[in-house]
């Protein structure tokens, strides 16, 4: 599958590797621009570009996709170097940019995004530490299709996770992350088998 990857922290990443390793081809990552970070607050590049670069995967850093928004050459460039890639789909994984309609229906598999709840539960920024506060006993990756709303598109897979009483913001994040990157990998199979539905 050839697929153009948006995302930015170690969640995103490890999506990333996972793809990388069953043999995709990522054609171009998306990630936010590099951040001050560290004592020396000296620009640091995020997790998703560190995988890109070390695979030598084409890295775009847009402040907007918005053609008509604060940055239009930025998305215009992207847009411009997204259709060269000509992907058959995008994978999002807390990317942290709206995608514009243009985005949404560029790739003809269109744009998944994984997201780190069992939707419609936990909507939006931060679904891990909000299960780990509400005491839910269980979570997990919901795998859909991106639409112009906000985690409203239509859900394709969903895999569930037990909370453990000991479970930490950071222990749930890494294995919702690795059990995100594996669904991902097995919708992919998937799509290139025929086309997917809810």
């Amino acid at each position: 599958m050839r697929v153009v990857f948006a995302g930015t922290p170690e969640f995103a990443a490890v999506a990333l590797r996972q793809l990388l390793d069953a043999g995709h081809t990522v054609a171009l990552v998306l990630t936010q621009p590099d951040r001050p970070a560290g004592r020396g607050l000296k620009l640091q590049p995020s997790p998703v570009k560190q995988v890109a670069l070390a695979h030598g995967i084409p890295v775009m850093q847009p402040r907007s996709l918005r053609l008509e928004g604060k940055y239009p050459e930025e998305a215009a460039e992207a847009q411009a170097a997204l259709m060269a890639c000509a992907p058959q789909v995008m994978v999002v994984a807390a990317y942290g940019l709206i995608l514009p309609r243009w985005t949404l229906t560029l790739p003809p598999l269109g744009c998944l995004n994984i997201h780190a709840s069992l939707l419609p539960r936990w909507r939006g920024a931060a679904p891990i530490h909000r299960a780990i506060e509400a005491g839910d006993r269980e979570t997990g990756i919901t795998l859909m299709q991106m639409d112009e709303g906000l985690d409203t598109g239509p859900m394709l897979r969903k895999a569930a996770l037990a909370i453990a009483p000991e479970d930490t913001t950071a222990s749930l994040h890494d294995r919702l992350a690795d059990l995100g990157g594996r669904l991902l990998c097995k919708v992919l199979d998937e799509a290139a088998a025929g086309p997917l539905s809810p």
